[in-house]
């Protein structure tokens, strides 16, 4: 494994204890130029996930609380008209960039905001620029949001649709922490303080020239026929709503190479594929009849068991 990679995964590892594998897949998502949507419960560290990662990846990084009051405007920022000081009767319009602007963007709750709130990020997540006014405007490099998500059942929240759904490459969840791991954080210092303390380790050229090496792992013929075996059967079993899109694809082959970078390799195995399928596909499947609320991880296991490795 690359140096300054491991030296990441071992300072997240001393904050979020007893979670590799979400560390893991949240890097993975990051090198593969992806965004990330966390769900699950209040108070299981999603938040604090996001902090860790900004701070040891050395990120400009910037926190939008998403509410129901919340305006796009308040995301991509606004225009305003400012006077000149010699001259009171002339003046201009003057933007004034919003939090959206920043390498790392953490839209905490994501789901408590209004779908006209949430639709600030589409053009952001998909194409690195927001036109507002008329105008385009390019995102900082690099540029990775973070969702976290409260369960849809839970009181006040909004479902997020599934164009936006499908703009996050992976949803994880945290889960709840094991004994060990609670244990420490019930006898350790606030998590919040050693967050705080956090250097970098990895500079933003450092992170470019990785997001750039994912796209060299070397990819054979006989994976990407067992990428495409796995869109084919969800798109002609019964039992699903509805088959992956290409871009799902795209996505999982993007987050195997970069699990494969981040394992030491510079060459995709089937075992790449299926640790980071359960991400990349839990919430853009979906099944018909009597199991449509199936959870979409359970189903993303179940397709590694259906689908032989060719």
């Amino acid at each position: 494994m690359n140096q300054s990679l491991e030296n990441v995964i071992r300072q997240a590892e001393q904050v979020i204890a007893g979670k590799p594998q979400q560390i893991r897949l949240a890097l993975a998502c990051l090198l593969a130029r992806g965004h990330l949507l966390i769900e699950d419960m209040p108070g299981v560290g999603k938040t604090t996930l996001a902090h860790v990662l900004a701070r040891t990846l050395g990120l400009e990084f910037q926190r939008i609380q998403f509410t129901s009051d919340l305006l796009p405007a308040d995301i991509l920022g606004v225009s305003v008209y400012q006077r000149d000081a010699a001259n009171l009767s002339a003046g201009e319009f003057k933007f004034h960039p919003g939090p959206i602007f920043a390498q790392m963007i953490l839209a905490d709750e994501v789901n408590r905001a209004t779908p006209k709130a949430q639709s600030a990020l589409l053009e952001a997540m998909e194409e690195r620029q927001v036109t507002i006014e008329g105008s385009t405007r390019p995102l900082p490099v690099p540029f990775f949001v973070i969702a976290t998500q409260n369960p849809a059942y839970q009181v006040g929240t909004f479902p997020l649709p599934e164009s936006q759904l499908d703009r996050f490459m992976m949803r994880i969840r945290m889960g709840y922490p094991d004994a060990q791991a609670e244990r420490g954080l019930l006898s350790g210092v606030d998590r919040r303080e050693i967050v705080a303390q956090l250097k970098p380790r990895m500079e933003s050229a450092e992170l470019l020239a990785l997001q750039q090496r994912v796209r060299e792992v070397f990819v054979s013929p006989a994976l990407l026929d067992y990428i495409q075996a796995i869109l084919r059967h969800t798109r002609e079993a019964d039992r699903y709503a509805h088959g992956l899109s290409p871009r799902a694809g795209l996505s999982l082959l993007a987050a195997a190479r970069a699990w494969s970078l981040i394992d030491g390799r510079n060459a995709v195995l089937p075992e790449d594929v299926q640790a980071v399928l359960p991400g990349v596909v839990s919430h853009r499947l979906q099944t018909t009849g009597e199991r449509a609320n199936r959870d979409g991880d359970a189903l993303a296991h179940e397709l590694i068991e259906a689908v032989p490795i060719p």
